[in-house]
């Protein structure tokens, strides 16, 4: 495949630049079977597992037998713990557990490298030169948003995830309170990030950041 070219926007949105997209990453391949592997081991691994509850060994009580075995003309019972009795233990209730499991690294970046196509299918990757704030305010960051084109108060539509090659802190401070966006670090970033966003913008040394990753 050819290398795609993408224009590079300014904070401003006025395009500046354009870039040619690395052809071994950007190759036009989406493997639905792979990100399918990869969203399931992601949300299996945010799963947590701590329902519980407790077997008649492990409700307080019960040590004394509740009545003799014989001569009451009831039922024999050997504890109040039971699991027929109000306040016993309980026969197959759900115990704490761990849901997560290991994808294989190559699978991972085959789902990360299938979404991008997927995303850049749809038109969806705007590349920004550098998100470098004068005013470091969060209307500063939606007035940004607004210049790109980017409606962030359709919450159905315009879920954003924006990637750089790095945070620092006053940035992430600005970007948060903005509702629907998400930022995160280009080679740290996910299938599941992108997939669950409906625009990706990426900066010019996050798009290096995220080809190096593939390069390795």
């Amino acid at each position: 495949m050819e290398n795609t070219t993408l224009p590079v926007f300014d904070i401003a949105g006025k395009e500046i630049d354009s870039v040619k997209l690395d052809a071994h990453l950007f190759d036009g391949t989406v493997n639905e079977d792979v990100i399918y592997q990869a969203i399931v081991a992601y949300r299996a691994n945010q799963r947590k597992g701590f329902a519980a509850t407790k077997t008649r060994g492990e409700v307080s009580g019960g040590g004394k037998k509740p009545w003799k075995q014989k001569g009451t003309g009831r039922a024999r019972h050997g504890s109040t713990r039971s699991p027929i009795w109000r306040h016993g233990g309980v026969v197959f209730g759900p115990h704490q557990r761990d849901y997560s499991f290991v994808l294989p690294a190559k699978i991972k970046n085959l789902a990360l490298k299938s979404s991008l196509n997927s995303k850049l299918k749809e038109n969806n990757i705007i590349v920004l030169d550098a998100l470098k704030l004068e005013n470091q305010k969060t209307k500063a960051a939606a007035a940004v948003l607004t210049a790109l084109k980017i409606d962030t108060k359709n919450k159905r539509k315009q879920k954003v995830l924006i990637l750089l090659d790095k945070i620092d802190k006053k940035l992430r401070l600005v970007l948060r309170n903005i509702d629907l966006l998400n930022i995160s670090v280009a080679s740290d970033t996910n299938a599941y990030e992108v997939l669950n966003s409906r625009k990706l913008v990426v900066t010019k040394d996050g798009l290096s950041a995220l080809t190096k990753r593939f390069k390795k």
